[in-house]
């Protein structure tokens, strides 16, 4: 019986799913996506293209395993990302380290617990995680990161 509610579930968020292409477009690197620290740059278009590759699977109609493994890899090297970030800033003496930090935790824990949730078969809303980090990640790179870029850059870090 637990099967079947599992099926009924996957099922059903597969139907919500097929909605993820109109509503949550592919991220596209441009320069405004551009903090001037070459390794962060590198790494937010794997992140990009990390993001991107779990709504094609979410498009494609994914099961749940698949889909769950790409949100795994995703938020692993989001975390490899942040701490990346967060070790130079804090080898230079950025400012803004601590409320910088405090946004990355927010995010981690709110892809943790959708990965979480997933993994147990429990109710995710894919289409609204997504739109989520699909957001905060544009609003991210375009805000707070870009205050740490000339940081890093007048510290010799290119």
């Amino acid at each position: 019986m637990h099967e079947q509610a599992l099926t009924d579930k996957v099922r059903s968020n597969q139907k919500t799913l097929s909605k993820v292409e109109a509503h949550v477009s592919l991220l596209t690197w441009n320069h405004a996506c551009r903090v001037g620290v070459r390794a962060m740059d590198d790494q937010h278009g794997i992140l990009m293209d990390a993001m991107n590759e779990l709504r094609l699977a979410l498009v494609r109609g994914a099961g749940r395993e698949q889909v769950s493994q790409l949100l795994d890899q995703l938020i692993e090297f989001t975390r490899m990302h942040f701490a990346s970030e967060e070790l130079l800033m804090e080898q230079t003496g950025f400012p803004g380290l601590a409320a910088h930090r405090h946004q990355h935790h927010l995010l981690l824990a709110k892809g943790l617990e959708a990965a979480h949730r997933l993994q147990y078969g429990e109710g995710v809303e894919m289409h609204q995680l997504l739109c989520y980090m699909r957001d905060w990640f544009l609003e991210h790179i375009g805000g707070c990161d870009q205050e740490y870029g000339p940081w890093l850059n007048q510290h010799g870090i290119e």
